[in-house]
C-alpha cells in the first residue's frame, strides 16, 4: 500500500470530522469508498494506489493521505453531492499548503499556481448551473486587490521544481513535442477568435477545459523551456476564461481567473502578457465602478512592461488609463492619456517583432472606440456634458464604420453601436439613438454576451426615461421586450 501514507501520522493526530461528515452523508461503506478511489486512481494512471478499508479508517481517524488521493476524494464527493466539495472542505490540506481558492492574495510560486489553476478550473467545469462558483467567491477591491498584485513585480528567487507526486503521466516520460506545443498555442488563438466573434457565453467551458488539461501537463516533468511555454499557454487561457466569465456576468469568477493568469504569466517570464492581464482586470474595475483601482492596475501594468511591451500594447494601456481618468472625472489627465494612446499607436506598424496574438485585437477601430468611450464617460461624469459628447461622436462614428467591415469582432461592433446610441442620447437626439440601438440589438442576437445585452437594456431604459413620448423610443422599447428578453446567460 505504498504511496497511500500521509504526513499526519503522529501523536497529535485527531479524527477528521469534516471528512467523516461527508463520508456519513454519502451513504458509502469504507470498502465502497476504497474501491472507488482505486478505480479513479487507475483511470488517472496512478497505478501505485491500492486502498482498502483499513486505510479509509485511518483517513477518518486523522491521517493525511498524499496526493493524488485528496484530489480523487474531492472529485468523488463532488460528483456524489452534485456540488463542489474542495480538498479543504474534506479537511485534507494543512495551513502551510496551498490556500483556499477564495481570495486573491496567493503565493507567487510555481507549484502553488499550478495547484490552484487545476483546482479552480476543475471546480468550474463541475458547475451544473450558472454562477455556482460566483456564489462561493467574493470580489476583492482596494488595497486587498492592489497590494497582492504589486508582488507581480517582485523578483522571486529561483525555486526548485521537484517532480510532483500527483498523477504519473501516461505519456512516455511526460515530454511534450514541439508540434504538440504548437497545437496548444494555435488552439488558444482559435478560442480567442471564437470569443471575439460569438461572445463569452458560447465557448467558455471549452476554454476552461483546455486550461485544466494544460495544468495537468504542468504537473508532469518537463524541460524548463517547455514548462515556461506551458505557463504562457496557461496564462493566456486563464485570462481568456476570465474575460469570458466577465462577459457573461460572473464577476468574482472572472477576477479569480485574472489573478491566476497573472501568476502564470510571471512563471512564464512574460511581462507584456502580464500587463495585458492587468489591463483586463482594470477594465473589470471600471465596469464595477472602481476607477481608482483600475488606474492603480494600469499604472502597475505600465511600470512592469515599460521596457519590453510593443507600441500596440503600450497604446492599449494608455487608452485604458484614459478610461480610468475619465471615470474619475479628471479631463486633463484623460485627454493627455488619449493623446499618448494615439501617438504611440502610430509606431505599431514599425515595430520590429510581430505582436503576440493576444494584443492583435487592438486595431485602429479599437483605438477609436476606447478613446471615444473615454470622452463619453467624461460626459456622464460631468453631468451629461454636451461638449464631451461632441468630442466622443466623431471617434465613435469612425469606430462603428471600421467594425462594420470586421466580421471577426462582432461583439465589439455591438458595443460600439450601443456607444453611438448613448452619445446621441447625451446630445438629446433620441431618434438617432434609437437607430443605433436597433442595429445593436440585431447584432446582439448572434453574440452570446450578457455584457452586450445589459448595455442595450440600460441604454433603452435611459431613452425611455428621458424620451418616453418619442415614437421611435416607444417602438424600440417594445422590440427589446420581444427580441432580447432577460434570460440567464449560458456558460
Amino acid at each position: 500500500m505504498g504511496g497511500n501514507g500521509g504526513g499526519g501520522a503522529n501523536a497529535e493526530k485527531r479524527p477528521n470530522e469534516l471528512l467523516g461528515s461527508w463520508f456519513v452523508r454519502s451513504g458509502w461503506s469504507k470498502g465502497e469508498l476504497a474501491r472507488q478511489v482505486n478505480r479513479r486512481a487507475r483511470q488517472l494512471g496512478a497505478n501505485h494506489i491500492s486502498t482498502d478499508t483499513s486505510r479509509v479508517r485511518r483517513w477518518l481517524d486523522g491521517e493525511n493521505p498524499r496526493e493524488p488521493i485528496p484530489r480523487i476524494l474531492s472529485e468523488l464527493f463532488s460528483e456524489r453531492f452534485g456540488c463542489v466539495v474542495s480538498i479543504e472542505d474534506l479537511g485534507l490540506r494543512t495551513a502551510r499548503q496551498a490556500p483556499s481558492t477564495t481570495g486573491v492574495d496567493l503565493p507567487w510560486t510555481a507549484p502553488q499556481t499550478v495547484a490552484l489553476l487545476g483546482e479552480f478550473s476543475r471546480s468550474d467545469l463541475m458547475l451544473a448551473r450558472r454562477g455556482f462558483l460566483g456564489t462561493s467567491l467574493a470580489l476583492s477591491a482596494g488595497p486587498a486587490l492592489i497590494e497582492p498584485m504589486q508582488r507581480w513585480l517582485v523578483p522571486a528567487p529561483p525555486a526548485p521544481r521537484p517532480e510532483p507526486a500527483s498523477v504519473p503521466s501516461t505519456r512516455s516520460r511526460g515530454r511534450l513535442s514541439r508540434p504538440e506545443l504548437d497545437l496548444l498555442e494555435s488552439t488558444t488563438v482559435m478560442f480567442r477568435q471564437w470569443d471575439a466573434q460569438c461572445g463569452g457565453g458560447l465557448r467558455r467551458k471549452a476554454v476552461v477545459g483546455q486550461l485544466h488539461e494544460v495544468t495537468d501537463l504542468l504537473q508532469e516533468p518537463q524541460p524548463e523551456a517547455t514548462t515556461r511555454k506551458l505557463f504562457k499557454v496557461a496564462a493566456e487561457l486563464a485570462e481568456l476564461a476570465g474575460w469570458m466569465s466577465y462577459d457573461v456576468g460572473l464577476q468574482p469568477t472572472a477576477q479569480k481567473y485574472f489573478v491566476l493568469a497573472l501568476h502564470a504569466a510571471k512563471e512564464a517570464g512574460d511581462r507584456p502578457l502580464g500587463s495585458y492581464i492587468l489591463s483586463s482586470m482594470s477594465r473589470q474595475m471600471i465596469h464595477l465602478g472602481r476607477p481608482e483601482d483600475a488606474l492603480e492596475l494600469i499604472h502597475l501594468a505600465q511600470y512592469g512592461s515599460r521596457d519590453c511591451a510593443s507600441p500596440r500594447t503600450q497604446s492599449m494601456l494608455y487608452a485604458m488609463e484614459a478610461r480610468a481618468y475619465a471615470n474619475m472625472g479628471q479631463p486633463g489627465k484623460c485627454k493627455r492619456a488619449v493623446r499618448m494612446a494615439e501617438d504611440t499607436f502610430t509606431d505599431a506598424d514599425d515595430w520590429d517583432e510581430p505582436d503576440p496574438d493576444w494584443i492583435r485585437f487592438f486595431s485602429e477601430a479599437e483605438l477609436y472606440a476606447e478613446n471615444s468611450h473615454s470622452f463619453r464617460d467624461l460626459a456622464y461624469v460631468a453631468g451629461r456634458s454636451p461638449a464631451y459628447a461632441s468630442m466622443a461622436e466623431p471617434l465613435m462614428r469612425r469606430a462603428v464604420e471600421l467594425f462594420a467591415q470586421d466580421t471577426e469582432h462582432q461583439r465589439s461592433y455591438a458595443l460600439n453601436l450601443i456607444g453611438m446610441a448613448t452619445v446621441h442620447l447625451l446630445q438629446r437626439e433620441p431618434e438617432q439613438s434609437a437607430v443605433f440601438a436597433d442595429r445593436a440589438m440585431t447584432v446582439a442576437k448572434n453574440v452570446r454576451s450578457e455584457r452586450v445585452n445589459t448595455r442595450i437594456r440600460k441604454t433603452v431604459d435611459t431613452a425611455a426615461r428621458d424620451f418616453g413620448d418619442i415614437a421611435a423610443v416607444v417602438d424600440l422599447t417594445d422590440k427589446l421586450a420581444v427580441e432580447l428578453p432577460e434570460t440567464a446567460a449560458a456558460v
